[in-house]
């Protein structure tokens, strides 16, 4: 396929279109424009929009299995090879509004020397930094150049993520520090997002590792050397992710020996008391038997004499157990 018209892209309705001019920036695209290996176009679809759905189904551009995998609700970040293109999934942070970070977004890409197809559903925050470079000139000149700056982009919102994570972890350890017992379910979700994020990203960092390694016809050695930088820094905020979780291991067994020991000073608390009113109870019901002859029956200071040693035993018996260093 040497040459692409505008015209098949029509009634793509495309979240955004443009045509690369090769110097970073962006040349006009209409139905009769004419695309040739150093001016790809890029479209940005919603998969789940009608028209874009009828429209991937429908292309002659794309490989059936492109178009299945550019549709399909896999999650997984992959790649695959199909001819002189590359069908890529990717997974990004969710910036959206009402929405957790670690609800991850799924990103589509099939791309080769002429034409960039990507799809998602909910929108991605770091591809508003690349639609900007392009506007602005400074954006990719290639398509390969195109990938590096999604994949930049990509990456550093997720190690902002990762360090997001990694702060919040740092105040649970300084609250544990102080005694303090972190809020029911704090440690659960941060344990939950590392968990998740330590999933999707390391199989992601594989498919920058091997983009860079394979001989793919539409990027330079450069782009592939700036790949694997990519690949490296995914690899270091991996790095984080595996550290932070293992502390979060540590963070929940001090928590659980926090409480432990509480409960236990409590009991110990408990335990005390119930020694300091021994002998008084002892007394209580050994003089509460209704039997004659009880010492002080007929007295009528009977009970205030009694009351009174009662709470002078305690006294001594609390002394005691002060003095053999048991309060």
């Amino acid at each position: 396929m040497e040459t692409i018209y505008g015209s098949v892209f029509k009634d793509s309705n495309a979240l955004y279109a443009c045509q690369l001019n090769g110097q970073g920036g962006i040349t006009a695209f209409g139905e009769d424009s004419l695309i040739t290996a150093e001016q790809p176009v890029w479209q940005h679809l919603d998969y789940k929009n009608p028209a874009c759905h009828q429209w991937i189904m429908n292309t002659a551009l794309l490989p059936p299995s492109v178009k299945e995998g550019l549709v399909s609700e896999s999650i997984r970040p992959k790649v695959l090879r199909t001819g002189e293109g590359t069908l890529i999934t990717l997974r990004s942070v969710n910036r959206n509004d009402d929405a957790r970070p670690d609800h991850l977004v799924s990103f589509r890409i099939y791309i080769n020397d002429k034409i960039i197809i990507s799809s998602r559903h909910r929108k991605i925050h770091s591809i508003d930094q690349v639609q900007e470079d392009l506007h602005n000139g400074v954006g990719a000149k290639s398509t390969g150049d195109w990938l590096i700056e999604i994949a930049s982009a990509i990456t550093d919102e997720v190690n902002d993520f990762i360090e997001a994570l990694h702060e919040n972890l740092i105040e649970l350890e300084d609250d544990i520090l102080e005694q303090k017992v972190p809020g029911r379910g704090e440690l659960v979700l941060l344990r939950k997002q590392l968990i998740v994020l330590r999933r999707y990203m390391a199989p992601q960092r594989d498919i920058f590792i091997r983009l860079s390694s394979e001989r793919l016809p539409w990027m330079r050695d450069e782009e592939r050397r700036l790949m694997q930088e990519i690949a490296d820094r995914l690899g270091r905020g991996m790095d984080d992710l595996d550290s932070c979780i293992a502390r979060t291991a540590v963070l929940a067994d001090e928590i659980t020996s926090m409480m432990a020991d509480a409960m236990n000073r409590r009991t110990y608390m408990m335990s005390l008391l119930a020694m300091v009113f021994l002998p008084t109870t002892f007394l209580t019901g050994l003089f509460g038997v209704n039997l004659g002859g009880i010492p002080g029956n007929s007295d009528s200071f009977g009970f205030g004499i009694f009351t009174f040693l009662l709470s002078l035993l305690m006294i001594i018996f609390a002394w005691w157990l002060r003095r053999s260093n048991w309060l």
